[in-house]
């Protein structure tokens, strides 16, 4: 039986030149986006963009075949069926709490205030 370690020392080298082979795409393409106009003037923009959409693209299929790629699809996967558990407040409760964080606020800046306030009048009565 082979370990998820086992699995991961065997393709560490393929995911090496995977996530270098994506490196070097991306800087290809951003140098290429970069130097085009200087070196092929006739290229119009839309295709440069064109090209760096694709680039990325495929920089992101490469990524996704390492094994940390496969582990985020994973983390994505796991998180979106998360997010379908959770139970949602109410309109009438998100007002409700949303005031009392209003009114928290408005408290504390008032005492902070006043202590500010006093703290002034102490220093302003020792220094003179």
């Amino acid at each position: 039986m082979t370990t998820q370690a086992e699995i991961t020392n065997a393709s560490g080298g393929a995911n090496v030149l995977k996530w270098i082979s994506a490196i070097v795409l991306l800087i290809v393409a951003t140098l290429g986006n970069r130097y085009a106009p200087e070196v092929l003037p006739q290229v119009p923009v839309w295709v440069r963009i064109a090209l760096l959409v694709v680039a990325g693209i495929a920089a992101a299929f490469v990524l996704l075949t390492t094994s940390q790629g496969r582990g985020f699809v994973k983390l994505l996967k796991e998180a979106q069926v998360e997010a379908k558990r959770v139970t949602w407040p109410k309109p009438e409760e998100t007002w409700q709490t949303t005031l009392i964080v209003l009114a928290v606020v408005v408290v504390m800046s008032l005492v902070l205030w006043g202590l500010d306030t006093l703290f002034g009048w102490m220093i302003s009565a020792i220094i003179g």
